[in-house]
């Protein structure tokens, strides 16, 4: 597979950075509101794939670290009263320090093992959350208020909620990831990553740590989902316990199939398309999932790595 020069690669990305922004100015509300949401749930398919395509492990947990995010963030605001930009701070520090926990707890099995671990460590996280009701809201979640969502930066103040500002805040952090994404799986760090996923005792071998850099990956990738979890409950103002659910761990692991593992950008295509043809069919039917099961279907069976790792196998095998 060929590999595209730093330029090249960095130029595509920039690319699709332009467009997100220039659409900004042109999309009716609805559709302008919902790219922003896109955006910051595809921070949390990055995250992912950070772990699941560059590495190999499949995780059943990452709910978990998104829900760190959403929490550490949201109930910063809401009990403590911490401005916006503690509050993100301390999502990020909460996501990457129960990723690094569950690392080292999680990371002594592999495989199917590995799975089965990361989804039991989510499922205890949902049931605390619901056990201390009385800070975290419970089934029913907390309301993160509007006079609260409010970003200072010297003399200027930005409410999150005006729809302008939480979209440019969403892909400011969209764009940040996609870059950091992109320098990894460049970097020497990515390609041990690989190594690791393609023979993991070859690695050995060769004089890696595999267990340090599998420790390291998935402390980036609970930090990036931490990272997504803490804008959610920031820009769109809701911290809830379905989060927290096994559901929201299969999600990210959709969006990354269907936009192709260990692709940069696959996880925002995965993540975008999944959206719109729900959101697309839902409006014409009650059986929108049976629609959308024949759209996956029919995906996999012509794009088997998924939409961007596809057209990379038989196209442009310089993608990154």
């Amino acid at each position: 597979m060929k590999e595209a020069s730093p330029a090249k690669a960095y130029a595509l990305h920039l690319g699709v950075i332009v467009l997100l922004f220039a659409l900004s100015f042109v999309l009716p509300e609805y559709h302008h509101g919902l790219l922003a949401r896109i955006m910051v749930l595809a921070v949390f398919a990055m995250g992912y794939n950070m772990l699941f395509g560059y590495v190999g492990l499949l995780s059943l947990g990452h709910a978990m670290f998104f829900s760190a995010g959403l929490y550490g963030a949201g109930l910063a605001v809401i009990h403590l009263g911490w401005s916006v930009p503690a509050a993100f701070a301390a999502g990020l520090a909460c996501g990457a320090l129960l990723a690094l926990v569950i690392g080292v707890l999680a990371l002594r099995t592999s495989g199917v093992a590995f799975m089965i671990v990361t989804m039991m460590f989510a499922q205890v996280f949902y049931l605390i959350i619901l056990y201390f009701a009385a800070w975290t809201g419970g089934d029913q979640g907390l309301v993160v208020p509007q006079s609260a969502r409010v970003l200072v930066l010297g003399d200027t103040s930005l409410g999150l909620t005006n729809p302008t500002v939480r979209y440019m805040s969403a892909l400011v952090l969209f764009s940040i990831v996609l870059l950091v994404t992109l320098a990894v799986a460049r970097s020497k760090y990515g390609r041990v990553l690989v190594a690791i996923r393609e023979n993991e005792e070859r690695t050995k071998m060769l004089g890696y740590d595999t267990f340090s850099n599998k420790l390291a990956a998935v402390v980036v990738s609970g930090t990036i989902c931490a990272a997504s979890g803490a804008a959610y409950a920031l820009l769109f103002g809701y911290v809830g316990s379905t989060f927290a659910s096994v559901q929201y761990s299969i999600l990210p692991l959709l969006w990354v199939l269907l936009g192709g593992a260990a692709t940069t950008l696959g996880p925002l295509i995965g993540t975008l398309f999944m959206y719109y043809v729900v959101d697309i069919t839902s409006g014409y039917t009650s059986a929108y999932l049976l629609i959308v099961g024949i759209a996956l279907i029919l995906l996999v069976l012509f794009f088997p790595k998924g939409i961007l790792g596809t057209i990379r196998q038989r196209w442009l095998g310089w993608l990154p």
